[in-house]
């Protein structure tokens, strides 16, 4: 474990995200993944199904961090279009991974075999691995940084579990969260001051509204424990000078 901080960001891929027609469940998922492995997700786009989008998007965030991930687009129609996105943006022709072939073969042995539409799900970019998927059969892609996985969550769930582990990370970020009835308008200042005062430190504000009354919750992370105590301890102390009751653990 190092005191470096490793950031991956994630491109999520679909039309029928940005129409609303499907609720996106991964990047809550990824992000919870990615910290226990001590990743920082520090950026998400959501593109639709056209190539010089995923294209743009893929070369920006794998050079900006440690790790990119993709959700969606590796499927066997003729809208999942990931790979050849991918492929673009590395440089790199597609080809029929020969393992994931025989994946596919195999799975799909008693379910009316390997069809053309099937077929596309063994596409990779030149010289990539493959991420086990124990769901459905059709792997994941892992290619230097970059980790194509399936857009179905549960599908995406297991995928993530097979690579736990396998990538190198730094300390997990560590959060702790205070709250209480208290607007956040009132206490920016001390937010600002407290976090100024310890540079391992963030403090997130998160207003709410319940009862008819305003409140905040304020989550405090850090990826060092003792500093993160220290900047809880100072924050409270604060709120408590302004006047303000709260509730460990956020309300």
């Amino acid at each position: 474990m190092t005191d470096r901080i490793y950031t991956a960001g994630l491109v999520v891929i679909g039309d029928e995200i940005l129409s609303g027609r499907t609720h996106d469940k991964n990047i809550a998922q990824v992000a919870t993944w990615l910290q226990v492995q001590g990743i920082r997700l520090s950026e998400v786009r959501v593109v639709p199904d056209v190539i010089e989008r995923i294209v743009e998007a893929v070369n920006a965030l794998r050079e900006a961090n440690d790790y990119l991930f993709t959700t969606g687009g590796i499927g066997p129609t003729h809208d999942d279009i990931t790979v050849d996105a991918v492929s673009q943006a590395l440089g790199v022709p597609v080809i029929i991974h020969p393992e994931a072939r025989a994946i596919l073969e195999k799975y799909y042995a008693d379910k009316g075999g390997l069809t053309e539409g099937r077929l596309r799900m063994a596409r990779v970019p030149d010289g990539a691995e493959l991420i086990p998927n124990r769901m459905s059969g059709a792997p994941g892609i892992r290619i230097g940084n970059v980790h194509l996985m399936a857009g179905v969550p549960h599908i995406t769930a297991g995928m993530l579990d097979a690579l736990t582990g396998s990538l190198e990370g730094g300390a997990p970020l560590i959060s702790e969260t205070v709250g209480g009835f208290i607007p956040e308008s009132e206490v920016s200042i001390l937010l600002r001051d407290v976090e100024n005062a310890f540079e391992n430190c963030q403090i997130g504000s998160y207003p709410f509204f319940r009862d008819g009354r305003v409140g905040s919750n304020f989550v405090v992370r850090s990826t060092d424990r003792a500093d993160l105590d220290k900047c809880l301890k100072t924050l409270c102390e604060g709120l408590t000078e302004a006047g303000f009751d709260f509730t460990h653990g956020g309300i």
